[in-house]
């Protein structure tokens, strides 16, 4: 009887296990938007263009952000930081320092957390010549209405 009992705790403790890499996965498949102009991701300049953002892996920080058809990509590393309210909608944010955009965060309907990407050293250097001026588009998670 003891056997059992154990072999059971073990199986659920194996079944938490398997689930806690899906609960740190902070985007539910992909994230799209569409930029209007030239964006930096990290070190990476990217055209104008449709997007798609995915956390190809849930253990680590990074970020996947490719165009739609696949010819410019990059891996960008972030922060989760909370927020105290749940977004009503899915949405990329950038700095902009000067006529260049940086992308800054990325918000997920739904959730009550967004990701603040790692400023790159150009981003950074940007910031130090001139104040940033923010601004949003709106972006929707794959499976969402259009």
């Amino acid at each position: 009887m003891n056997n059992l009992k154990r072999l059971i705790v073990i199986t659920g403790l194996l079944a938490v296990l398997c689930k806690i890499p899906m609960m740190a996965q902070i985007i539910p498949n992909r994230v799209t938007f569409d930029a209007p102009s030239a964006f930096y991701a990290g070190n990476a300049k990217m055209p104008a263009g449709s997007y798609s953002v995915s956390q190809p892996d849930p253990n680590t920080n990074l970020l996947l952000i490719e165009d739609a058809n696949g010819s410019h990509s990059a891996f960008v590393e972030y922060e989760p930081v909370s927020s105290d309210r749940t977004h009503a909608q899915s949405d990329v944010t950038f700095n902009k320092y000067g006529n260049i955009d940086f992308l800054s965060t990325i918000s997920v309907q739904g959730r009550n957390s967004e990701m603040q990407i790692v400023p790159s050293k150009v981003e950074q250097n940007a910031a130090k010549a001139a104040a940033a001026e923010r601004h949003s588009l709106s972006a929707k998670n794959a499976g969402q209405p259009q």
